[in-house]
């Protein structure tokens, strides 16, 4: 799994958490001051993901008001841009005379290096934030600051893939490796590099590299979008996306897969879910197959297998409430050679004395 810390404000003696929170917010972002009418029992969840140089942190938290003063500017600046993509709950920010009101749904963008106010609504907020250094946004600097304080719509473009690909990877970081989080800190770095850009309409701006990125991430949403799809082809991948064959199968190529690979992949998983779903268990399999782009029968079993190391019968059967009954917790099994090493259920998770709890490789911006 990613290295990540959990922050729970329950952990500690209510006295205890609101300093423990502005403390753990102070190491996360910058210096803040924060204030809130519930600091005499405050309640916060937080996760933080070590992506490399980049940090991302869900968290939902009580309503409080944070303040970065020009004091705190020049006690300590870590040249940052944050980023919170709110999915509950409501708020505004202030730089001077400058006045954005949060939506739902949108990435709200911040800077480390002006001062600021952010207040929250009276209900609890839920949002994913992130921190990432000036340095790795691919932009002049005067370009990229004036991001700061312009919402980037986080349902459609660019602004809809970097919500997504944030929102898939704080609910599930088990199928990762720690080898894996600065890789993925580029991800994100481009991402918010074309987020950035096209707030901006700056695209020329943008590196090559990023640009490709970008556009590979782009198809391979579209391409998740369409797996039921029989005419989903390489040929009308690139027809969507108004490229040639050849530079699909380059981008892909850079990306160490085939197009066709990827395509068959993502399709087996679909299949692979609805099989171990009770609620599709009456669902006949060569049905299922054919939902998923497999019509032939013998063609999806041998497929499936080579993934899963089973026939689709036998992930089926264990599956099963009466296999499920019999095993711990009923999970069904996963190949090996897809499945990645998680958190051992039985190994303790160690408190810290700021009420954190931690698994993995400690990241950056971590109290200890």
């Amino acid at each position: 799994m990613l290295p990540e810390s959990v922050f729970r404000s329950l952990d500690l003696p209510p006295g205890d958490r609101f300093d423990a929170w502005t403390e753990r917010m102070g190491r996360t972002h910058a210096p803040l001051e924060l204030s809130s009418d519930r600091a005499a029992d405050y309640r916060v969840h937080q996760r933080l993901i070590g992506l490399g140089d980049v940090t991302v942190w869900p968290a939902t938290f009580d309503s409080l008001v944070f303040r970065r003063t020009p004091k705190l500017v020049r006690q300590s600046d870590p040249e940052v841009y944050h980023l919170s993509l709110l999915l509950r709950g409501e708020g505004r920010a202030t730089w001077g005379r400058q006045e954005v009101t949060y939506r739902l749904s949108d990435i709200h963008v911040n800077s480390s290096s002006r001062s600021w106010d952010i207040f929250t609504g009276a209900d609890p907020v839920t949002i994913v934030g992130m921190e990432i250094p000036r340095a790795l946004v691919a932009l002049p600097e005067s370009r990229a600051d004036q991001v700061v304080g312009r919402p980037i719509s986080g349902r459609e473009g660019v602004g809809a893939l970097l919500s997504q690909f944030l929102v898939n990877l704080t609910a599930d970081t088990c199928p990762y490796q720690p080898q894996d989080a600065p890789r993925l800190g580029t991800v994100v770095a481009d991402l918010v590099t074309a987020a950035f850009a096209h707030t901006l309409d700056a695209d020329p701006l943008m590196p090559p590299e990023a640009h490709d990125r970008t556009l590979t991430l782009r198809i391979k949403a579209f391409v998740r979008r369409h797996l039921a799809d029989p005419e989903l082809t390489p040929a009308a991948i690139a027809a969507a996306h108004h490229i040639s064959r050849s530079r699909l199968y380059a981008l892909f190529r850079a990306e160490g897969v085939g197009v066709a690979a990827y395509i068959r992949d993502q399709r087996l998983e679909r299949a692979h879910r609805d099989l171990a779903d009770p609620a599709l268990r009456a669902e006949p399999i060569h049905s299922i197959a054919a939902r998923w782009g497999f019509p032939r029968p013998a063609d999806f079993t041998r497929a499936f297998r080579t993934a899963y190391g089973m026939p689709p019968s036998e992930l089926r059967a264990a599956c099963s409430p009466e296999a499920a009954g019999g095993a711990a917790g009923g999970r069904p099994p996963r190949s090996p050679a897809r499945s990645t090493p998680g958190p051992d259920p039985d190994r303790p998770v160690r408190p810290s004395a700021r009420g954190e709890r931690i698994r993995g490789p400690v990241p950056r911006g971590t109290l200890r």
